[in-house]
């Protein structure tokens, strides 16, 4: 979910998603230097994950950060790890947000919460800034700028960070193809595919890690702040829920699965969330080789990080819809996210029958 300076998708808070403003309100001010009046309250639209929120006070923006209601994944949603994360990792990666406060009382809200600061600029979501929307050259090295940005957080030291203890460590390739089957299976409506050939495509072919190092896990253009004065230049990345320590290349193919090109066909075009089409950015295959040079790393049979990262984001997808599926959430844009189940299935299919050995 992310947030971006004067965003139309700042609108009303949901019904199913109000909480007690007064409450928010007076724990903060025992914690932060906010102004006496209550602040307007608007909730953002663009994510599907955890619930994000805009505090508007009279001095400042902050932006409020929770999790869902109903059912939720074992492990995910975890306020209280995505702020430390934050707090840890801002001193060695100036583009995470400042973090205000951390809520850990359930009196207060219902759940763990916590507050950030909130970055200014533009997030790329439809459609690309001013600046930079209509001249290719431009487009390309904002394009560059942004990978730039995960190549940089793959060179972090965990240890001098302080996130040693982020991960499990080695092994992180078996146990992402293991857990994320056992996710799906788990979410599992009657009216999405088995995958089951995907998965065992998976488990016969996982690589083993090629490094171990600080990940973002859902890195994406729609997940990162341009900078006010300078389009081109990386403000902020948003999003810490899934950060962990683990292989860069899945960090690579996870990212790339939501990278929608000028050339691809109208079912992998129902997906786009980014302007990743537009002229002027990078390919997935260009996304790769740069990284590939910048980072010095062989990227190997890139195919398996291709088909991971697809099959990771049909999981993602149906987790979601189950909800919506359940009735534990009624907002309306999760109605047909099955259909992206079927699609995301056959495009796994067709990627290993076509050049995955």
């Amino acid at each position: 979910m992310t947030v971006a300076s004067a965003s139309p998708e700042a609108g009303d808070v949901r019904a199913e998603d109000a909480f007690d403003v007064g409450a928010v309100h007076a724990w903060l001010r025992e914690r932060a230097d906010v102004p006496a009046a209550a602040p307007e309250v608007r909730q953002f639209s663009g994510g599907a994950s955890n619930l994000t929120y805009l505090l508007r006070y009279a001095d400042r923006d902050l932006i409020l950060r929770r999790p869902p209601p109903g059912t939720k994944a074992k492990g995910a949603h975890d306020m209280a790890r995505e702020y430390r994360v934050q707090e840890r990792l801002r001193p060695v990666y100036p583009y995470v947000p400042d973090m205000v406060a951390l809520c850990e009382d359930p009196a207060v809200l219902g759940s763990d919460f916590y507050v950030m600061a909130r970055v200014a600029g533009e997030i790329p979501r439809r459609r690309l800034p001013d600046g930079v929307a209509g001249d290719p050259r431009a487009t390309r090295a904002m394009c560059v700028a942004v990978v730039d940005r995960l190549c940089d957080l793959h060179a972090i030291d965990p240890v001098a960070a302080g996130l040693a203890d982020l991960g499990k460590g080695e092994g992180y390739v078996e146990r992402q193809v293991t857990g994320w089957s056992a996710r799906y299976r788990q979410a599992r409506t009657w009216n999405v595919p088995s995958f089951e050939r995907v998965m065992e495509w998976l488990e016969t072919h996982r690589p083993g890690d090629v490094a171990t190092c600080v990940i973002h896990n859902d890195f994406r253009l729609d997940n990162v702040v341009l900078a006010v004065d300078d389009p081109l230049r990386v403000a902020g990345v948003l999003d810490w829920e899934m950060a962990t320590l683990g292989d860069p290349l899945m960090d690579l193919g996870g990212a790339l699965a939501y990278w929608v090109e000028a050339a691809d066909g109208r079912g992998m075009r129902l997906l786009k969330r980014q302007p990743t089409d537009a002229p002027g950015m990078l390919t997935r295959a260009e996304v790769v080789a740069h990284y590939a040079e910048r980072t010095g790393r062989d990227v190997g049979d890139w195919v398996f990080y291709e088909v991971f990262g697809l099959f990771r984001l049909a999981v993602i997808v149906q987790q979601i819809y189950r909800r919506y599926h359940l009735k534990e959430t009624r907002n309306p844009a999760f109605r047909n996210f099955w259909v992206a189940v079927h699609y995301l299935d056959r495009r796994c299919r067709r990627i290993i029958r076509t050049r995955g050995g």
